[in-house]
């Protein structure tokens, strides 16, 4: 095939993604990788909390994802918006992920056009294969991200890249194509240990393993039951919809962080400091017009009262009050 990497990358990056790298599968044992160990020993440990699907197996074995694939091609997208998260207690917290358009249109339009463009290089005698995914597949994509030379896997167990921080989305394309690889990123945490140290619930069991049993943005996104934890409830510090902590005390994002260029990423005013009270009473019309088009669908009405109203208890039992 006449199709090289560099084409590849100079066509994602006319697309406009942010960083682009490329893993041969071929020369990867994805069975005996670091990633894969710290995915089992983190699967072992419980850490997953009720999230089933990460125990797929396919996760730890990308030809059960697509057979025949030869390469991943892995991209970034740059989300970042400078917006400070509001200190006011009457207002909530949401993460800056969920500030924009839903992140899965965004890139999957991108990663489709992508998809289509190798598509059209088949030849006869070999037609090109290709399946893209947004965070929607059995696929560990940080640490193909990290394979492939975008950046390296964090403390907080985000991927961090030098030119932007950790402000940005994954996503894959899988192909039969056989293309040249880019190599792994080094990994530059070094002895910090900010992350570990600023999360309020110690969810960062241990460097780069995180406990979502102990997450805020666990709780308040993926956690379906009628009351929080204790141990959740009582350190909410105005969270309903994910957590940046780590992200925002990370130095990597404190110098690196970038402005993203995506319109459909600057933030929708309702999204980025709404009213607890409001969130705690919202009902299901105004759910639906108020997060059109949004990550924040996911979280449903009940989950928006319920973590809206474990901060305002919060509150209250602050400030010597009485929640019941």
């Amino acid at each position: 095939m006449n199709i090289r990497s560099n084409d590849v990358k100079q066509k994602s990056l006319e697309l406009g993604f942010s960083r682009v790298g490329i893993v041969a599968l071929e020369s990867i044992d994805s069975t005996t990788s670091l990633a894969t160990k710290r995915l089992q020993a983190w699967l072992e440990l419980g850490y997953h909390a009720d999230l089933a699907w990460m125990e797929n197996p396919k996760r730890q074995n990308i030809s059960e994802v697509m057979p025949g694939v030869k390469s991943l091609i892995c991209v970034a997208l740059n989300y970042y918006t400078p917006q400070p998260h509001s200190q006011d207690l009457d207002r909530a917290k949401i993460s800056r992920y969920g500030w924009g358009r839903d992140y899965h249109r965004v890139l999957g339009k991108k990663l489709k056009a992508l998809s289509r463009w190798l598509e059209e290089q088949s030849q006869p005698d070999f037609p090109i294969q290709t399946r893209f995914y947004v965070d929607t597949g059995p696929i560990s994509e940080k640490a193909w991200a990290e394979t492939a030379g975008i950046g390296w896997i964090g403390k907080h167990s985000n991927l961090i890249t030098r030119d932007y921080g950790s402000w940005v989305f994954l996503g894959e394309v899988l192909t039969n194509l056989e293309l040249e690889p880019d190599s792994p990123h080094p990994e530059y945490c070094g002895t910090c240990t900010r992350c570990i140290d600023a999360c309020p619930t110690n969810a960062i069991a241990q460097p780069f393993m995180v406990d979502a049993n102990l997450c805020l943005a666990y709780h308040t996104i993926e956690n379906r039951a009628e009351k929080l934890p204790p141990e959740i409830a009582q350190n909410m510090n105005n969270w309903v919809a994910g957590c940046d902590i780590c992200q925002d005390v990370c130095p990597w994002n404190q110098r690196f962080a970038q402005p993203t260029d995506i319109d459909d990423f600057q933030p929708y005013p309702q999204n980025i400091a709404p009213d607890l009270n409001e969130l705690a009473n919202i009902s299901e019309p105004e759910w639906d017009k108020t997060f059109t088009g949004s990550a924040l669908r996911r979280i449903k009405p009940k989950q928006f009262h319920r973590n809206a109203q474990a901060n305002i208890n919060q509150h209250d039992c602050l400030n010597g009050l009485n929640p019941n």
